[in-house]
């Protein structure tokens, strides 16, 4: 099912520069791109997230955010452990992408690793899938189409700011008056 929606990459480092200059064992991650979707990233990840490897996990995703990609499916099929820091560090990785129009989708996740998110009430927050099909329907229904609410800079004053719809409102920060349109294209004034 894989290789008719993966493109086939022969290393991570092709995808995004430096990703294996600091790899750890005890969770391994390999990149694939999904053909003619920009921006959608899929990570394989095998192994645990936990205390000690964390902080390297975190550092490690950072980059693929960097590269460009924020819509991130997280194949989780051969994790096996989540501790509640590694929730931490998946946290993090959501707030990273969250402004810049991206999410993240947890794939195929481990019943014991999702009732740790549950508990830890963070369930909500992440998109949890079964399949490659579902994730790229949400991806493409939710981003391609330029679906609302929209987060974006201020042209004006750079003050993140979130529009529920398309329309005409003041920036909190600067006071310019913009337009967004149906496309999120954001311009200062009023258009007719």
């Amino acid at each position: 099912m894989k290789s008719h929606i993966i493109k086939h990459q022969s290393n991570n480092n092709d995808i995004v520069s430096g990703f294996d200059d600091e790899s750890d064992d005890s969770i391994r991650l390999m990149l694939q791109k999904i053909e003619g979707m920009e921006g959608v990233l899929v990570i394989f990840a095998s192994g645990y997230i936990d205390t000690y490897n964390s902080l390297g996990f975190q550092r490690r995703t950072e980059k693929v955010v960097k590269a460009g990609f924020v819509r991130l499916v997280i194949d989780m099929s051969a994790v096996n452990y989540v501790s509640s820091t590694g929730v931490g560090a998946l946290t993090n990785l959501l707030k990273l992408v969250k402004p810049q129009n991206g999410d993240i989708v947890l794939l195929n996740i481990q019943p014991k690793i999702f009732e740790v998110l549950e508990l830890l009430g963070f369930s909500k927050y992440f998109q949890v899938m079964e399949n490659f099909d579902e994730s790229r329907a949400y991806f493409t229904r939710n981003f391609e189409t330029n679906a609302f609410p929209k987060v974006f800079r201020c042209p004006s004053c750079s003050k993140l700011l979130r529009a529920v719809k398309a329309g005409r409102f003041r920036c909190s920060e600067c006071k310019t008056i913009l337009t967004i349109d149906n496309n999120s294209y954001v311009e200062q004034g009023a258009t007719k």
